[in-house]
């Protein structure tokens, strides 16, 4: 990401000087003691003692520890109706259900970033010996338990591999938290609110180094009328590496 240029400054110490040069200027001189006595230095004058900002009554998100997770959890009714506005939001500022999607997606993955590094600062300080994984398989069982236990308390329903294509895999959640309480509107059946948990699992992806495109399909199933899987296409450089590691070179 390029980062904006500085603003423009203008210097304001002279490389010449404006006073001609066989005048000599006199030596400074000190004042008297007393009138250092009388008036203290500037600095000291100038000098505020830091004051806390008031307390709004309650605790707020900064004060509560990262590494701390019993109580922490929000209710998912009030999470329900946040993600239900957000929806509602965003299809008043959008032209169809592709869009719309994208939309979703770029909110979900701003999400992920911030979450895969609280996830990693709270593994890095529970574990006395943190690891990264590097491989394909561990990295989707992360996302599959602990991400979605983390995010919904639950792990997901299924992680499954393509049978049409070898970079293909995909985690089905047979009841999505998100969409629970979401009525799809029958002009709208092919969307899926869950684009949203889709940005989540590819920003996690991405900043674990296997960049990839994840996509949310809605997959009803006897008695999972809100069947969701999600489906993730890695790029080829990740295959190309996977395949180098278990060859060993």
């Amino acid at each position: 990401m390029a980062h904006p240029a500085p603003h423009p400054r203008t210097s304001l110490l002279s490389t010449g000087s404006s006073r001609p040069s066989s005048i000599a200027s006199p030596p400074p001189t000190s004042p008297p003691s007393s009138i250092r006595e009388r008036h203290p230095s500037t600095l000291s004058q100038l000098s505020v003692p830091l004051r806390r900002a008031p307390s709004l009554g309650y605790p707020t998100n900064l004060d509560r520890p990262l590494n701390r997770l019993k109580g922490a959890e929000v209710a998912l009714g009030a999470w329900a109706f946040l993600y239900a506005e957000i929806v509602a939001y965003s299809q008043a500022r959008v032209d169809g259900i592709a869009e719309l999607e994208r939309k979703l997606n770029t909110l979900g993955h701003r999400v992920g970033a911030r979450y895969l590094e609280l996830l990693v600062f709270r593994s890095e300080g529970m574990s006395k010996a943190p690891k990264r994984e590097t491989r394909l398989l561990p990295v989707l069982h992360f996302i599959h338990t602990t991400l979605w236990k983390a995010l919904f308390n639950k792990p997901a329903d299924a992680l499954e591999k393509s049978r049409e294509a070898a970079d293909e895999y995909m985690i089905s959640d047979n009841t999505p938290p998100l969409t629970r309480s979401i009525s799809i509107p029958s002009d709208l059946s092919s969307l899926s609110c869950e684009a949203f948990t889709a940005g989540i699992v590819e920003a996690v992806l991405d900043g674990l180094g296997f960049p990839a495109r994840v996509t949310a399909h809605s997959v009803p199933a006897p008695g999972y009328p809100q069947r969701t899987t999600i489906l993730v296409k890695f790029n080829e450089g990740v295959m190309e590496r996977e395949e180098a590691l278990g060859q060993g070179r």
